[in-house]
């Protein structure tokens, strides 16, 4: 074992799961440092979920090794499970039960000392907000309440890794801007796996992040790579006397063009060999344009996505 794999809390190499013929997710590897939120990122059916069973120890896979905190999981999963805490996209919760219960519950399921059981459930109750919910039945809370206890069962044994599914689904803006600050708190004390299709998200909690699409990854960064890859890649140009959109598009034959209002367009599909701007000031000044602003523009959160997951289908 290298000092390299010491550092790491869980490591996934080639895995691969095969149904038949079908191929829900090909070579796909991961290296999870302690105290690093990562994001696995996709459209629905990319593999996301399927590779969050085969990491947590639900599925195996066809190929590929998996160990956490330097224990295999294949080999020993007893023990390997011990150190990942896991919120699959559907809260495991008994809506009947009490919160406290529940918890106590989910305690002994995952072996926490009876002595430590009562100051375990204190402590993941603080953590997840949900201390003044402990006699509340767990079917009359909110959804975002839900995920906190679901979210509470994965913590409630300190595991090394957690593993979270989608934590945000279904929630309005308030309870999503709720959970994703206590993700990021759990990235203080855990190291986390969140999956998610929603890219705003991952450039709001994760260090880094994997792009899935049909099971392979296509992108992975760090979120600064993420920002980069979305810089530089569009434009945006002022006119006081526009041209008309098909006029610009005639003349920049490269590019993708659309309209932002009146006289401003934004230019995107930019490629450093394609650079359009001298050929936009030298046809403003030939066509008495009035240029007025040219300023650099993020892509889309949606353009960087649409790249990313069309790319191998515009290659086959």
């Amino acid at each position: 074992m290298t000092d390299q794999d010491n550092f790491l809390t869980l490591s996934a190499a080639g895995l691969t799961r095969k149904y038949g013929n079908n191929v829900a997710v090909s070579d796909v590897s991961l290296a999870l440092k302690k105290g690093e939120i990562i994001g696995l990122l996709g459209p629905n059916g990319a593999g996301k979920s399927t590779t969050m069973k085969m990491i947590t120890g639900n599925l195996a896979p066809t190929e590929g090794s998996i160990t956490v905190c330097g224990i295999d999981l294949i080999d020993d999963p007893i023990t390997a499970k011990t150190k990942i805490g896991y919120l699959p996209e559907i809260p495991p919760v008994y809506k009947e039960l009490r919160v406290n219960e529940y918890l106590k519950l989910a305690a002994k399921l995952h072996k926490v000392n009876s002595k430590r059981v009562s100051s375990a459930m204190e402590n993941a109750k603080e953590r997840t907000g949900l201390t003044e919910m402990s006699q509340r039945l767990i079917g009359s809370l909110s959804k975002g309440f839900q995920q906190r206890v679901g979210i509470a069962q994965a913590i409630i044994h300190e595991p090394e890794v957690v593993i979270l599914d989608e934590p945000t689904v279904g929630l309005d803006p308030n309870q999503i801007i709720e959970i994703r600050s206590l993700i990021k708190e759990l990235g203080e004390h855990h190291s986390v796996i969140l999956s998610t299709h929603i890219l705003p998200e991952v450039e709001a909690i994760c260090d880094s992040v994997q792009i899935l699409h049909k099971g392979k990854v296509v992108f992975d960064d760090e979120i600064s790579g993420l920002r980069k890859f979305r810089s530089g890649k569009s434009i945006q140009v002022s006119f006081r006397a526009p041209p008309t959109k098909e006029t610009l598009e005639n003349k920049l034959t490269n590019a993708k063009i659309s309209t932002v209002r009146e006289g401003v367009y934004r230019i995107s599909g930019i490629e450093l060999q394609d650079d359009p701007t001298d050929a936009i000031v030298r046809h403003s000044v030939q066509e008495q344009w009035g240029l007025f602003e040219l300023v650099g523009a993020q892509a889309s959160v949606e353009e960087v996505f649409v790249e990313l997951t069309t790319q191998d289908d515009t290659s086959t």
